[in-house]
């Protein structure tokens, strides 16, 4: 039987590891494979071999040229396309690229963000080739997956530290499994980022200024009609969205990207789609390439797709949970197996994590701080801005008696018998799953829930990865040169006192609730609620030097990268609070004033007739008042965004666009809202809830 199309075409635009091994000679791929699996030093003769053969393969596929594809502080990727042709002398041209051209780039760096790093005026920067992420063809470009790095060596990207981190979690791994008499070649984190959607028709999505301009609806009263009936949720998928979602998953397969899950979510026109877990670096990689082809091949369909963490009021956001394991040569770390509670070394692992997570809560917080994550974390639809730690009723119960000395009680797995003989038994796992824990263990993994629907997930994997290596750290050196039964008591020993030390951050009750942001309070753990609480936790001194102990950040990058974040934080809300004051002036007051016009002309027409128009005149009355209200809210957030635009200290920015420009925007819209019930659906300058959320 041959092949079907998704089997014939899968991967076809990545240049993979067996492409590499078809087109080089044996010593060369065995050398590169040393530099991508080992992290062997590439030699330029090598690169130059393996540079022309990518550039073979490439036009091949049709690419006419390439490009070094990074990942700058704004969080989204970037490009900058090279043409092959090297001219002759005879006015034609060769086609070329070397392996200079392949491990080295220099994009102009002044217009990315730097936090300091760079002035405006020192343009160079460099980008160095990640063997570790294979290069891809999109739209003919070759693409080469790069880090992004200043003049002076400082990084200037998402992904050097996050490669950093992966290097640092590896070594002191590999230390922990040597002392359980493992010789492992390779360890990595695995990652599956679930990504949420929303999908609106296109021409809906032009008619919002707040939708192009910002991400998100700044103005919209509630609609008659929201989740409430949950409906949407795995529903059947309307026909327009399932063969866009088709259209996704081929062209993610041409890259090798291994889309897997697709469904309705929550939500009225939201959506997920779920990719097979991949090592770290690369899944995150694949997991940018996907927000891009959703957000492009939905206008093939007369569709607008929007990533932004809460485009909507009323119903719920998007999040991306980051679900993070470890594997040691392809085994999982985090695999209890049949007896978790007799599985020394599961026990390490998860005890590591537990303290990694408490210990570092503050900078788990601030890596999915962001202006469109604030409207999501804490609404009841997605974790709190209270970090803690979901285990399960088995592992629970295990890590309750280590702590106490008592003895530990696997708990057999339950066949349910569901009273219909046609029907299988079903297997119950050993705990439920908690959607309201920002960090919770899902079988042999923990998903962390907290990430926003937009962001670049290497800052959250930037903290896991390094977190978890201070506390395998920690165990290798409390255990070295222990052996036989004194290592196993001794490991025991070190699994109890970190699980008792460590206990405050494990929660297995509704994190939702009141009684628990209270409780976390008596348990002493921080509550940063907003981007510009949870900030400054990356230029706490202690985090510096948590960071440049494992060698993934140092000070002057941190301090660039909370700099950025807060001028990201600042801009965004400004252009908001701008696209509210013009959506205001030149939409919906001259609206207003409109229908109000009109209908005030036909009460004074009644009138000269004799008909009573008690009902008009108070509706025009409740418009002309409403138009004040919006007249005078709207003048009210102008003065306080220029005011506070014109602070300079980044940390009192953030703070006084939290506490002063946030709540005019919220009176600003109220305002405008409550015309929105009253006013004529002709007379609406923009499309509704009601329109955008429910179409057809």
């Amino acid at each position: 039987m041959g092949k079907n199309k998704v089997t014939e075409e899968y991967g076809s635009l990545l240049c993979t590891e067996a492409v590499l091994q078809d087109r080089l000679p044996k010593p060369t791929y065995r050398a590169l494979m040393r530099v991508m699996k080992e992290g062997e030093p590439l030699d330029l003769d090598i690169a130059n071999e393996v540079a022309h053969a990518m550039k073979d393969w490439a036009l091949e596929k049709g690419a006419t040229h390439f490009a070094h594809w990074f990942q700058p502080l704004t969080g989204i990727t970037s490009e900058k396309h090279d043409s092959f042709i090297t001219p002759k002398g005879d006015g034609s041209v060769l086609m070329t690229f070397s392996g200079k051209e392949l491990v080295q780039g220099e994009p102009d760096a002044s217009s990315f963000p730097s936090g300091g790093l760079r002035a405006t005026f020192e343009a160079r920067g460099y980008t160095a080739w990640d063997p570790t992420s294979p290069a891809f063809i999109k739209d003919e470009v070759l693409c080469i997956p790069t880090a992004f790095i200043s003049y002076t060596g400082e990084a200037l990207d998402k992904k050097t530290p996050l490669l950093r981190a992966q290097v640092a979690l590896e070594t002191q791994a590999k230390r922990v499994l040597t002392l359980f008499g493992h010789d492992v070649t390779k360890v990595s984190t695995t990652i599956g980022p679930e990504q949420e959607y929303f999908l609106i028709k296109e021409a809906d999505y032009q008619a919002r200024p707040d939708l192009v301009l910002t991400g998100r609806t700044l103005f919209g009263c509630e609609p008659a009609k929201g989740q409430e009936l949950e409906e949407h949720y795995f529903g059947a998928i309307r026909p327009t969205v399932n063969a866009f979602m088709k259209e996704v998953d081929a062209e993610l397969w041409k890259l090798g990207v291994p889309a897997k899950t697709k469904h309705n979510e929550v939500a009225p026109s939201q959506h997920e789609l779920a990719p097979i877990f991949e090592q770290g670096s690369l899944a995150i990689d694949d997991n940018l390439l996907t927000m891009e082809k959703l957000k492009l091949l939905a206008t093939h369909h007369g569709l607008a797709c929007l990533e932004h963490e809460k485009p909507f009021e009323y119903v719920n956001g998007s999040g991306k949970h980051n679900n993070w394991s470890l594997c040691a040569d392809d085994k999982n770390l985090l695999e209890p197996g049949a007896e978790p509670s007799e599985n020394l070394q599961f026990l390490v692992f998860l005890a590591a994590l537990v303290a990694a997570v408490d210990m570092h809560a503050d900078l788990l917080r601030q890596s999915v701080a962001s202006a469109g994550n604030d409207h999501r974390l804490g609404a009841n639809e997605a974790p709190p801005a209270i970090i803690s730690v979901f285990l399960g009723d088995e592992l629970d119960s295990i890590v309750e008696a280590l702590i106490n000395d008592e003895p530990t009680v696997s708990h057999a797995l339950l066949h349910m018998d569901l009273g219909v003989p046609a029907l299988p038994d079903v297997l119950q796992d050993n705990t439920d799953r908690n959607r309201t824990s920002p960090f919770a263990f899902t079988g042999n993994k923990f998903e962390f829930r907290m990430c926003g629907s937009q962001q670049n997930l290497s800052d959250p994997n930037v903290v896991l990865d390094t977190a978890v290596a201070e506390q395998c750290d920690a165990f290798a050196t409390a255990l070295a040169g222990k052996e036989g039964e004194d290592f196993a008591a001794a490991a025991l020993a070190w699994v109890k006192e970190t699980l008792r030390a460590h206990q405050r951050v494990i929660f297995e009750g509704n994190g939702y609730s009141d009684e628990w942001e209270a409780e976390a309070v008596r348990r002493g753990l921080p509550n940063l609620k907003s981007t510009p609480d949870a900030l400054p936790s990356l230029i706490d001194p202690k985090n510096v030097a948590f960071y440049e102990k494992y060698h993934v950040l140092n000070e002057a990058e941190l301090r660039a990268r909370y700099i950025s974040k807060a001028e990201q934080y600042a801009k965004l809300i400004n252009i908001e609070a701008n696209t509210m004051v013009y959506m205001a002036r030149h939409l919906y007051v001259p609206a207003l004033s409109e229908y109000s016009g009109d209908l005030a002309t036909s009460v004074a027409t009644k009138a000269e007739i004799g008909i009573d128009a008690t009902a008009e005149r108070a509706l025009t009355s409740k418009l002309t008042e409403g138009i004040n209200a919006i007249c005078a809210a709207t003048d009210d957030l102008d003065g306080r965004n220029a005011e506070t635009r014109a602070i300079e200290d980044p940390q009192r920015e953030c703070d006084a666009y939290r506490g002063a420009v946030l709540p005019a925007m919220e009176r600003l819209r109220a305002a405008v809202d409550a015309m929105e019930e009253f006013c004529g659906t002709d007379y609406w300058p923009v499309p509704t809830y009601n329109t955008m959320l429910f179409w057809v």
